[in-house]
């Protein structure tokens, strides 16, 4: 195959792998949508942003997490599907979050299991950084948007008995 055949076959293997994590995203969101009825009942600490953002800002996190997958997937070097396969366990647990949080209203549960959340994101940045540079770099917003989720999460499990 020539370089440039390789380079025009990129594409749509891009586009499975922003589709479904996008898809896994948007269904979650279906799934809990009254979600944002729980967030606007509860006592919520300083610096909780409006309801509107966390969509938006999900929506971006979740296209860079494919994007930075589907770099680790495309360098197809030693340890690449076991990166891979903590990125899809990190995903699980990412999508059960908020159900934890909004349906169960199990608030300081939540916070543990974003704890838990952090970490694997935390460990997968350093993986992907070994993998491929940009990959890592596409995670460390993602790790501080789970940082900034972390407090948000806290303080709702303290101001919501």
């Amino acid at each position: 195959m020539s370089e440039a055949e390789k380079r025009r076959g990129w594409w749509p293997s891009l586009v499975i792998w922003e589709a479904v994590t996008l898809g896994l995203g948007a269904l979650n969101g279906l799934l809990t949508s009254g979600s944002m009825d729980v967030y606007e009942s509860i006592q919520k600490p300083p610096l909780s942003p409006p309801g509107w953002v966390f969509p938006v800002a999900w929506g971006i996190l979740y296209a860079a997490m494919a994007l930075s997958a589907w770099l680790v997937w495309r360098e197809n070097s030693p340890g690449s599907r076991g990166w891979l396969a903590l990125w899809a366990a990190q995903l699980a647990v990412n999508l059960a979050w908020p159900w934890l949080f909004f349906v169960l209203r199990a608030f300081g549960l939540a916070f543990v299991w974003l704890a838990v959340l952090w970490a694997l994101a935390g460990l997968l940045m350093i993986g992907f950084f070994r993998q491929q540079k940009v990959a890592g770099w596409l995670l460390v917003p993602y790790l501080l948007w789970l940082t900034f989720a972390g407090y948000l999460s806290f303080m709702v499990a303290r101001l919501n008995p």
